[in-house]
C-alpha cells in the first residue's frame, strides 16, 4: 500500500529515540561490555614493517608462559580460494580477507597481524605478544597512489594482474583493476568547447573515526555452536564471513548485535571475530577481544586516498559539452577500494552529453580500506566540484547558476547507465536559492562556497516481523543493526500502518537465528529496505486483525474496515458491532487461530537516488593559514523524512565529517611506512568548538518506490563539504586548494608559492 498522499499521523513527527534512554544513562550494552564466565582475553601481535616477508614465526615462549592458554597463526586457518565476498558492503575477495585477518608469507601494511594469543587477563596477554619472534625479510614499500602505479614500484602481490584492461597484462603490477564508463564521444565534444577546465586533485586516506573500537565476544562451544557478541554494521556478515574464513557451516554460528558505538561504513568487515573464534576453538573457552584507539587505526581501515585528473569543457553559456575523469583510488593491501562508486558519483548530478570516467584500484603498503560514508564519492566530487566552481569564475557566471543549468532532471541518463527518475535535484537548488544564507551578502572577511552531492542508494535484502502482544502492545524485530535511529523509525512506520501510538511498539534487532537474513546497515538502505519489509507485515498483522474481528463478529472478513488501531464494520450492512482494538483482539487470540503475527522478507528494489547541496562560509587568517567555518547550511532531498530529528542529525554529521575531511585528517606516514599519528591527540578530528550550528534543510520529494516515500540520507551530507570549504577558501584568498587536507601547512605554502 502507498501511504504517500496519506494523512500521516505517526510518520513525519519527532518521537522521543526509544533506546535513547539506556545511552544516556550508560546502560546500553556494547561489544566492549559483554562477559562471560570463566573467558580469556585475546589479544594479537601486528607488524611494525609496512612491508616484509615473514621469515619464521615462534610462539613457544609465548606459550610456556603462566597464563596464556593459546596461540594462533596464520598456520591455524584454512587455505581459501579467490572468491569474490557475497555479503559485505565494498568489493572484498574471500581470500584476501583470510590474509588481512592473519598474515600469509608476507606483512604487506604496518598494524598487519601476524599472531593472536589467548590469556587469563590482558596484561599476560601483552607480555604473551613479547615472547613471540617473528623473523621479517624486510622489504620496499610503497605508500602513495601514484607512486604505486610506477612501472619501478615494489610489487605487494606476484599474482596481481590488472583487470578491466585488454589484452589482459603478462606483467604483475599494483594495479588490480580498470573500470571505464563512457557516454557519447568525449574528443568530439571538446572540439566544441569554448572554455575548458583542467585540474589535478589529491585526497588523503581518512579514518570513519568511530568512538567504539572494534569488540567481541566469542564461544566456540563442545557441540561445534559458535555464538558471537560484536559491534559490527551486519552480524549476518559476521556470521558469513567467520564461517568462510574458518571452514565451518553458517547454521553453526550464532550472531548477536551488540550496540554500535559508530561505523559509517568501518564497521563492515571483520578483524577480531575469526581470530576470537579460533581461539576459542583451541581452548574450549569463550574469548574476548577489543581494539585499543591505536590499533583502530593501524589495523582497521581507513577510506582511500586518490589522486583524480579532471577536464572539462562548456560553451560560454555555461552548457558543459564534455568532461574527462581520470580517478586513481588507493585500495590499501588488498584491492577493493571504491573506484565503482567513484566513477558513478561525480558526475551523476549533470546532464552532460559526452562523458568519459576511467578509475584505477591500486594497492600499496597501507591498511585495506573499508567503507566510508558513501564510498568513493566524496572523493571524485571533490574534484568534480572544486573544477566546476572554477569553470564559473572563468565564465563570470554564478557557481549556482552554472550547477542549475546543467542540472540532472527525470529523463536524464547517467554515464553509468541509469535513467533518473522521481529525483529531487533541481528542488535542491530551488531551495538554495530561495535560501537566506545564499541571498545574505557575504560578510566582509568571509567567502562563500557551494557544492553539490549525489548518492545512488541502496535497497537489497531485508527481514522483519511484527507481533501482537496479550495486551494488545506490539513488537516488532528486524536484522538490521541500529546504527542511525532506526529502531524509531521502523517502530513509527509500524505504528502508522496498525494506527496506533508508537509507544505501543518495541522494536528490537534480532540475532542470526531469531530472524531471517539481512543484508548490513550500509548504504542508506535501512529506512528504505527494512522499512519496506516492516511496513508489509504490519500490513499483513492488519489483514489477519480484519479476519480475527469478523470472527469474532461472525461475519466475512471483506465487511471489516481498520482504521485508528480499530476494527469497525465496514458499513451498515456489515452488522451493528462495538470496535475492536488491538488488546480486545488479541486476549480473543487462543479461539480465532493462535497468536497473531507476520513475517516478512523482501528483495527491496527502486531506492531512490539522494541529492545535496552545501553553502559554507569560511574566514581564512593569512598569518597562519587557519580556517574558520563560519555558517553551515545544508540542503538534501531527503524523500519523506519519517522522524525528521534523525534525519537532520544526519546531515549534520555528515556534514562535520566532511569538514574534518576538508581541513585537518589525513594519515602521516614516516620514511619507513609507519603510521606516526595513530590516535585521537594526533589525528584531528573536529570537535564542537570547531564548528558552527549547521542548518539542516529537508527537501521532500517521496519515492514512489517506498510506501512512506522514503529514499536514504545518511549518505549524501558527507559528499560535498570538501569541495563546498574548498570553493569558498579559494575566494577567501584567491588561491586554489586542490589537495586535501587544507589545514594550516597547506595553506600558507599554498599562499607561499602564489606570493600572497
Amino acid at each position: 500500500m502507498n501511504y504517500i498522499d496519506s494523512n500521516l499521523k505517526v510518520v513525519g513527527t519527532r518521537p522521543i529515540r526509544p533506546d535513547g534512554v539506556d545511552k544516556v544513562t550508560g546502560r546500553a550494552i556494547y561489544a566492549a561490555d559483554t562477559r562471560a564466565s570463566g573467558m580469556l582475553w585475546g589479544k594479537i601481535l601486528r607488524s611494525p614493517h609496512a612491508h616484509a616477508r615473514i621469515v619464521s614465526i615462534d610462539t613457544s615462549k609465548a606459550e610456556k608462559l603462566a597464563g596464556v592458554r593459546a596461540v594462533v597463526t596464520s598456520a591455524d586457518f584454512p587455505n581459501i580460494a579467490s572468491e569474490e565476498a557475497f555479503v559485505g558492503e565494498g568489493p572484498m575477495n574471500f581470500r584476501d580477507l583470510s590474509a588481512n585477518i592473519m598474515a600469509r608469507g608476507k606483512a604487506l601494511y604496518e598494524g598487519h597481524a601476524v599472531a593472536a594469543v589467548a590469556a587469563t587477563t590482558q596484561a599476560i596477554a601483552e607480555d604473551a605478544l613479547a615472547l613471540i619472534d617473528v623473523k621479517y625479510e624486510v622489504l620496499p614499500h610503497v605508500i602513495d597512489v601514484d607512486e604505486a602505479m610506477a612501472d619501478n614500484a615494489p610489487v605487494l602481490h606476484d599474482d596481481m594482474f590488472t583487470s578491466g584492461v585488454t589484452p589482459k597484462p603478462a606483467k604483475a603490477s599494483n594495479i588490480a583493476k580498470v573500470v571505464t564508463f563512457k557516454k557519447g564521444d568525449v574528443e568530439a565534444g571538446f572540439k566544441t568547447a569554448e572554455v575548458i577546465v583542467e585540474g589535478t586533485y589529491t585526497t588523503k586516506p581518512v579514518h570513519q573515526a568511530y568512538i567504539e573500537p572494534h569488540a567481541c565476544l566469542a564461544t566456540y562451544g563442545s557441540d561445534g555452536q559458535i555464538t558471537i557478541h560484536s559491534s559490527s554494521q551486519g552480524h549476518f556478515m559476521v556470521r558469513a564471513y567467520t564461517a568462510k574464513l574458518l571452514g565451518m557451516d553458517i547454521a553453526n554460528i550464532r550472531c548477536t548485535p551488540a550496540e554500535i558505538g559508530g561505523g559509517f561504513g568501518g564497521k563492515t568487515l571483520v578483524y577480531l571475530e575469526p581470530v576470537a573464534v579460533a581461539l576459542s576453538r583451541k581452548t574450549g573457552k569463550s574469548v574476548k577481544m577489543q581494539m585499543t584507539r591505536e590499533e583502530v587505526f593501524r589495523g582497521s581501515g581507513p577510506t582511500s586516498g586518490a589522486s583524480m585528473d579532471v577536464k572539462i569543457g562548456a560553451k560560454k553559456d555555461g552548457t558543459i559539452v564534455a568532461v574527462n575523469q581520470i580517478l586513481k583510488f588507493q585500495a590499501g593491501a588488498f584491492a577493493g577500494s571504491p573506484i565503482g562508486p567513484g566513477c558513478m558519483c561525480g558526475l551523476a548530478l549533470y546532464d552532460i552529453e559526452h562523458i568519459n570516467v576511467v578509475g584505477y584500484d591500486v594497492v600499496s603498503n597501507r591498511p585495506k580500506v573499508a567503507a566510508y560514508r558513501a564510498p568513493g564519492a566524496p572523493i571524485t566530487s571533490f574534484a568534480i566540484e572544486s573544477a566546476l566552481d572554477e569553470l564559473a569564475d572563468k565564465l563570470g557566471m554564478d557557481p549556482l547558476t552554472l550547477r542549475e543549468k546543467n542540472a540532472a532532471r527525470n529523463g536524464s541518463k547517467t554515464h553509468y547507465g541509469v535513467t533518473h527518475s522521481n529525483i529531487g535535484f533541481e528542488q535542491v537548488l530551488a531551495a538554495v536559492k530561495t535560501h537566506p544564507h545564499w541571498k545574505t551578502p557575504v560578510k566582509t572577511g568571509q567567502a562563500r562556497g557551494l557544492a553539490c552531492g549525489f548518492w545512488f542508494n541502496i535497497g537489497g535484502e531485508s527481514s522483519a516481523n511484527v507481533h501482537i502482544n496479550e495486551d494488545g502492545s506490539v513488537s516488532a524485530a528486524t536484522g538490521s543493526p541500529d546504527v542511525g535511529g532506526s529502531r524509531a523509525s521502523m517502530g513509527m512506520m509500524v505504528a502508522e500502518v496498525l494506527g496506533i501510538s508508537v509507544d505501543k511498539v518495541r522494536t528490537t534487532v534480532a540475532d542470526t537465528a531469531s530472524i531471517g537474513f539481512t543484508f548490513l546497515t550500509g548504504g542508506s538502505r535501512v529506512t528504505f529496505a527494512t522499512g519496506m519489509a516492516v511496513t508489509q507485515a504490519a500490513e499483513k498483522v492488519v489483514d489477519e486483525l480484519k479476519k480475527r474481528a469478523a470472527m469474532i463478529w461472525e461475519i466475512q472478513a471483506d465487511a471489516v474496515e481498520w482504521r485508528d488501531g480499530k476494527a469497525f464494520p465496514a458499513g451498515s450492512n456489515a452488522g451493528a458491532f462495538e470496535p475492536l482494538d488491538l488488546a480486545a483482539i488479541a486476549l480473543k487470540a487462543g479461539r480465532t487461530g493462535g497468536p497473531i503475527n507476520a513475517e516478512v522478507s523482501v528483495n527491496a528494489q527502486g531506492a531512490g537516488a539522494g541529492f545535496g547541496a552545501h553553502i559554507c562560509d569560511v574566514s581564512v587568517d593569512k598569518e597562519t593559514g587557519a580556517v574558520t567555518i563560519e555558517r553551515y547550511t545544508a540542503i538534501q532531498d531527503v524523500g519523506k523524512a519519517i522522524h525528521p530529528s534523525y534525519v537532520e542529525g544526519q546531515i549534520q554529521g555528515g556534514a562535520v565529517q566532511g569538514i574534518g575531511w576538508a581541513l585537518n585528517e589525513e594519515y602521516i606516514y614516516n620514511d619507513k611506512g609507519q603510521m606516526e599519528n595513530p590516535g585521537f591527540l594526533d589525528y584531528r578530528c573536529p570537535v564542537a568548538s570547531d564548528i558552527p550550528m549547521i542548518e539542516a534543510v529537508l527537501v521532500e520529494v517521496p519515492n514512489p518506490r517506498h510506501p512512506f516515500g522514503a529514499r536514504g540520507v545518511g549518505e549524501v551530507p558527507i559528499v560535498p563539504p570538501m569541495a563546498a570549504i574548498g570553493n569558498a577558501i579559494r575566494r577567501a584568498t584567491g588561491v586554489s586548494m586542490p589537495h586535501l587536507p587544507m589545514s594550516p601547512p597547506t595553506i600558507l605554502a599554498a599562499l607561499s608559492a602564489a606570493g600572497k
